[in-house]
């Protein structure tokens, strides 16, 4: 008899980089009932969350003032990048980011730093979720496939973020995108506030101010947990079907990975669906660098739209910095640099898993950076 939830194990023939062994496991669907019950109670949660992040950053501004943590720009960035690792998501340390500069404990330079590292820190999910796929696996045979996509995302996220990030920085602190004003709708507001401000102010009476904080962070990973019950399972099938190799070219992998983002909204989500291609040898994972760029540019669509409801202006115009910039090299890097990059990424994602020494060593740098930052 066959196990249906047992993963199947498929043997990948490298190319850049070692062959390996991979674990993948079955999608699980999620009834469409179920699915609707997921997607009312993760959007009261994703607002209750950021009404109590907002209260409780407000009664956070006298600790954090002058704190190690948020006394200048490397702090924050590290904050942001160390945050991101420690809770396995990017986007609630994105949201924690606007809620701090909104109650007044960081201001919005800040925020774009600590936003920025929040990205960068993202993708360490899928290095631990690789890292998993790998132990779990069965026989004695090398599984670096899934380890080895962990790596190139967070190198190809580092190749993107941090440049652009750099000169949206600049315009974002000469006063560049001033002008932009999006506006939240009072309706909006209004309604939101109506269903679910009673839980803000039941856990205002029942929590000291400082803790409505880490609640409302909490609350937020429960909040995104269900979204991604929700979204839906986009196979490695559905992006095989074709008779041309086009997720063999640079620009439909890039648009894939915009599209793919932004209907799950998670880039952990978006890039495990590289596993199964690669697993089965359809998709080289040099090849996999342009998805990854596109995902890490549509990921801040759920930022976005945090940074509306809160109705802080500044908030607003720290996303759209950050997004606008990082697009705008990122196409730079994909015209101009990519083999380049292609090359760079690979020989430094052979080089951590020529030993586990070496992948040690990757994860002791990636972790130790934001630390020295936040001592900065």
């Amino acid at each position: 008899m066959i196990d249906k939830d047992r993963p199947s194990v498929t043997h990948l023939q490298g190319r850049e980089l070692p062959p390996e062994d991979i674990a993948v496991a079955p999608p699980h669907p999620v009834p469409l009932p179920l699915r609707l019950v997921y997607l009312v109670v993760g959007i009261g949660l994703f607002v209750v969350a950021l009404g109590l992040m907002k209260e409780g950053a407000a009664a956070l501004v006298p600790r954090l003032e002058g704190s190690v943590f948020t006394d200048n720009a490397w702090s924050t960035l590290g904050l942001g990048w160390l945050g991101a690792c420690i809770v396995l998501s990017g986007s609630p340390i994105a949201a924690s980011a606007l809620t701090l500069l909104d109650g007044g404990a960081i201001d919005r330079t800040q925020s774009f730093t600590m936003l920025t590292g929040s990205r960068l820190g993202a993708a360490f999910v899928v290095l631990v979720a690789g890292t998993i796929y790998a132990i779990r696996g069965v026989g004695g045979a090398e599984r670096r496939a899934p380890i080895s996509i962990g790596i190139l995302s967070l190198l190809m996220t580092l190749v993107t973020y941090v440049p652009g990030a750099i000169v949206g920085y600049l315009l974002l602190d000469g006063g560049a995108f001033d002008g932009l004003d999006i506006g939240t709708s009072p309706g909006i507001v209004s309604a939101t506030d109506v269903a679910f401000g009673w839980a803000v102010d039941l856990a205002g009476r029942l929590l000291p101010g400082w803790a409505m904080f880490p609640a409302g962070l909490v609350v937020l990973l429960v909040g995104f947990s269900l979204f991604d019950r929700v979204l839906p399972q986009v196979g490695g099938e559905a992006m095989e079907d074709g008779k041309e190799a086009w997720y063999d070219r640079k620009w439909p992998m890039f648009l894939l990975g915009c599209g793919v983002c932004l209907l799950t909204l998670s880039v952990s989500v978006a890039l495990t669906v590289l596993v199964p291609l690669v697993a089965k040898g359809h998709l080289r994972r040099a090849n996999t660098l342009p998805y990854i760029a596109g995902a890490n540019i549509t990921t801040l669509a759920d930022t976005l739209v945090a940074a509306i409801l809160i109705g802080n202006q500044d908030a607003v115009r720290v996303v759209v910095a950050v997004t606008s910039t990082v697009t705008l090299w990122t196409l730079v890097v994909l015209v101009f640099l990519y083999p380049l990059v292609r090359r760079a990424c690979l020989g430094l994602a052979a080089r951590a898993l020529l030993s586990q020494r070496h992948l040690a060593a990757f994860v002791v740098v990636l972790l130790a950076v934001p630390v020295v930052m936040i001592a900065v």
